[in-house]
């Protein structure tokens, strides 16, 4: 890549000079345990982003998603996340068994602002509390149990320019479908008929199988 007439920066001190230094407020929002606010929020989010990396530091980010309340809180610095059929890379829990430090951002649809949640992680396999996990009559798998570090509500300003919520802005059709590009890139071998009867109302049928 061409990299002619850029300037990086170069340490700590060059970018606190270029951003300036945070406002006490954004400092100080920071908790290590579970305020009342906190545990209505993962109450409400169906959603959320499990930043990882390995011991190298290759990162990965997966999304986790179920009905609204899937993050069970076990106590006031303890968070558990049930893990559901998928893709099984298994990218992300690689990388907490070579690396437990994990960040997690938790959305509300049609809310700006965020939770996010930094603190250590570790892989369960079972436990009583996946008996309070179950969706449509499915246990967890595995279950991400996160001790808490870090936490702090996060502001809407890049949700507003976005304007991620906002359906006018939306453009569904811009790109090609799921299917059209699973043939492209992944499923070449397949047709585009046999992937979109893959892809279509019948997919969701199988999220927990």
């Amino acid at each position: 890549m061409e990299t002619q007439g850029w300037r990086s920066i170069g340490s700590a001190e060059e970018l606190r000079e270029l951003l300036g230094e945070p406002k006490p407020g954004a400092i100080d929002k920071e908790r290590t345990t579970l305020h009342a606010l906190d545990r209505a929020w993962l109450a409400a989010s169906p959603f959320c982003l499990v930043a990882t990396s390995d011991a190298d530091g290759r990162c990965d980010v997966s999304p986790k998603g179920d009905p609204a309340g899937f993050t069970l809180v076990l106590d006031d610095t303890t968070i558990a996340i049930p893990e559901r059929p998928g893709n099984r890379r298994a990218d992300g829990f690689h990388n907490i068994l070579r690396n437990p430090h994990v960040g997690l951002i938790y959305f509300v649809p049609g809310r700006g602002d965020t939770l996010r949640v930094n603190g250590r992680a570790r892989l369960v396999r079972d436990a009583p509390f996946f008996d309070r996990m179950v969706v449509k009559g499915h246990r967890p798998q595995l279950a991400i149990v996160v001790e808490i570090e870090q936490i702090f509500h996060h502001c809407a300003k890049a949700f507003l320019r976005s304007e991620l919520w906002q359906p006018e802005s939306w453009r569904p059709d811009a790109l090609p479908s799921r299917a059209r590009i699973a043939q492209a890139l992944e499923r070449q071998q397949e047709s585009i008929e046999e992937l979109e009867r893959y892809y279509g109302p019948s997919y969701a049928e199988g999220m927990y199988r």
